[in-house]
C-alpha cells in the first residue's frame, strides 16, 4: 500500500489505531491539513485527499461535479480502511465526505463518524451560481470567504494556475443535489461559524436528519473559514471522538 495521486499522507503512523480522512473546500488542496496531520501524529494517521487540478495535479481536468467525485475518492480510499476511519470535510468537502461515506455504508464499511464543517445539510440546497461569474467577481468572493490567501492571488502566474480549481470547485459544490436514500448509520458532528454567509445555523442543524446515528452541533463565532481560529478545539473534538470510539470497541 503507498501514497498516490489521491491521497497524501505526511506524516506515516503505522502504529494508529484509527484514521481521520480530511477532505479540502472548494479550491483547497491537501496540505491545508498538513498541520493537522502533524498534531495528531502519532495517535492517529491523518490522510488527507488531493483533488484534480491543483497543484502536484494540476495538469489534470478537474472534477465539477460531487457525485462523480465521490465515486473517484471512495475508490481511492479503499486501501486505507484496515483501521477505522472517520471522515472530516469542510465546506465543498463535507457534502463530498457525506456522500463518501453513503458509499462506504452502501458496501458494508461504517466510518466511526462524520465531520461537517462550514456547510448546510445536503437536504438544504442553495441556488448559487458563483461559478458563472467573471474571473473578477469570483475573486471578490473568494476573498470575501477569506479561504484563499488574498496575496497570492495577487500573484498573476498564481492566479492563473488556481482560479481554474476554484472554479471548477465552486461549480462542483453548487450544483450539488442530494438524492433521498438511506441515512448514515455513523455519528455526525456539524460545526459551523455563527456568521457564516453560506450555511446559516438553521440550514447546518438540518445535518440530523441525515443519520441514525448520534448528532452534534457546535457553533463558533465566525465566518465560513472560522475554524481557521479553533483549530485546537476542534482537533481536541475529532481526538476525544475517535478515543471514544476506540474505548467502546475495545
Amino acid at each position: 500500500m503507498t501514497d498516490d495521486l489521491w491521497v497524501r499522507r505526511f506524516h506515516p503512523a503505522p502504529q494508529a489505531p484509527a484514521r481521520l480522512l480530511c477532505l479540502p473546500h472548494a479550491g483547497g488542496s491537501a496540505s491545508y491539513f498538513f498541520p493537522v496531520s502533524r498534531a495528531l501524529t502519532p495517535g492517529v494517521e491523518v490522510l488527507a485527499v488531493q483533488y484534480p487540478g491543483r497543484q502536484d495535479r494540476r495538469q489534470e481536468p478537474g472534477i465539477d461535479n460531487i457525485e462523480a467525485l465521490a465515486d473517484e475518492v471512495t475508490k481511492a480510499v479503499r486501501p486505507w480502511l484496515d483501521r477505522p476511519v472517520t471522515l472530516f470535510g469542510h465546506s465543498m468537502g463535507a457534502s463530498l465526505a457525506f456522500e463518501v461515506a453513503r458509499r462506504l455504508e452502501a458496501d458494508g464499511i461504517r466510518p466511526t463518524g462524520l465531520f461537517a464543517s462550514g456547510r448546510r445539510a445536503p437536504s438544504r440546497p442553495r441556488d448559487e451560481r458563483t461559478h458563472l461569474l467573471d474571473d473578477d467577481r469570483l475573486i471578490i468572493d473568494v476573498r470575501k470567504l477569506a479561504g484563499t490567501d488574498s496575496a497570492l492571488l495577487e500573484d498573476e502566474d498564481v492566479l492563473r494556475m488556481v482560479l481554474p480549481a476554484i472554479r471548477t470547485d465552486y461549480k462542483a459544490a453548487e450544483t450539488y443535489r442530494y438524492t433521498p436514500g438511506p441515512p448514515l448509520s455513523c455519528p455526525v458532528i456539524a460545526l459551523t461559524g455563527d456568521a457564516d454567509p453560506k450555511a446559516t445555523v438553521d440550514e447546518v442543524r438540518s445535518w440530523a436528519e441525515h443519520t441514525t446515528g448520534s448528532f452534534e452541533l457546535k457553533v463558533f463565532p465566525g465566518g465560513h473559514f472560522f475554524l481557521n481560529a479553533v483549530v485546537p478545539e476542534i482537533l481536541r473534538m475529532i481526538s476525544a471522538h475517535i478515543d471514544g470510539h476506540l474505548a467502546s470497541t475495545a
